[in-house]
């Protein structure tokens, strides 16, 4: 079976990792050298690197895998499984300095395994350490947030994400146009293992392939926005949103046309325009009712940018 991308180009050592922010960096430098951490809250959007980064730091403070507890929190949201495997965990006499808990996507657990949980943690400081990852800090109930070093991950920006999976495609031995790059790009960003995911998926015959509509590993519709945003088809564009969108999708498509706001304008003021736009459209989306009238007139007002 072919090696995943997204294991194969994993770093492997926190030198390797690419921090955004040095004093982020430093901190964990000195983690290592004195062998231990602090509870953690590790937040940012998926993709971006979070559970790497907590995999990497156990690897090099040398907790034994006998001491770690990894949980996705979006599987085991509710307080039974705090109880049930949490709990009889770290009650174990640790191999090493200390037992750790790994919690990914900890916004997803429910207001009474949290409030379960910031208990836990003050109990245990002697003997354990707990590493949440999020999405959403916001989520995090501020009991439970106070207990724990709050690192947030800032996105890459585009042409530094593009570039890495550009990279992986050179160090594959893949063919590939930049443009066609760039629609896998614009549909995922900023979640770089979906992009590389993407990538490897749709590379045959050291090739990599134009984006389909029957890609399994997007929605269908957002390969389609993109192409009709790309060629300024932002009225068909609206149509295809509008028609395709989940209620539930809305704050994060508002959050893909931030990020990709150069489909809508070329020049700094037309972005700048673009932008503000875009913003009173995500705080009209809080407030009115209806969110596909909402992301319509949005849509409607970029579309006069052109």
């Amino acid at each position: 079976m072919k090696e995943l991308w997204t294991e194969k180009y994993r770093p492997r050592r926190v030198s390797d990792y690419v921090f955004r922010d040095q004093s982020q960096k430093k901190q964990v430098i000195s983690w290592i050298k004195d062998k231990t951490i602090p509870n953690l809250l590790l937040s940012g959007s998926p993709g971006i690197g979070k559970t790497t980064l907590a995999k990497l730091l156990l690897s090099e403070i040398e907790i034994p895998d006998f001491d770690i507890l990894e949980v996705n929190a979006s599987r085991e949201t509710s307080i039974d499984f705090i109880r049930d495997k949490i709990m009889p965990f770290i009650s174990m006499i640790p191999f090493g300095p200390f037992k750790v808990v790994v919690l990914d996507e900890a916004d997803r657990l429910s207001i009474q395994a949290q409030d379960s949980l910031k208990g836990i943690i003050e109990e245990s400081t002697s003997h354990a350490r707990f590493i949440l990852t999020c999405n959403t800090e916001s989520r995090i109930l501020p009991p439970l947030h106070s207990r724990l070093q709050h690192y947030h991950f800032v996105n890459i920006d585009q042409t530094e994400f593009t570039a890495r999976a550009a990279t992986i495609l050179v160090e594959e031995g893949i063919e590939f146009d930049l443009d066609t790059l760039d629609t896998y790009v614009k549909v995922v960003y900023p979640d770089l293992r979906k992009c590389i995911n993407l990538i490897q998926q749709n590379s045959i015959e050291g090739i990599l392939m134009d984006p389909k509509v029957e890609d399994s590993g997007v929605s269908d519709y957002r390969i389609e926005m993109v192409e009709l945003f790309k060629q300024r088809k932002i009225r068909q564009a609206r149509k295809l949103l509008c028609s395709r969108a989940r209620p539930d999708e809305m704050g994060s498509i508002y959050r893909w046309l931030y990020d990709n706001v150069d489909l809508f304008s070329n020049s700094e003021e037309g972005k700048d325009q673009a932008l503000l736009i875009i913003k009173q459209g995500l705080v009209d989306h809080t407030i009115i009712a209806d969110p596909e009238i909402n992301l319509a007139a949005c849509l409607t007002k970029l579309a006069k940018l052109q």
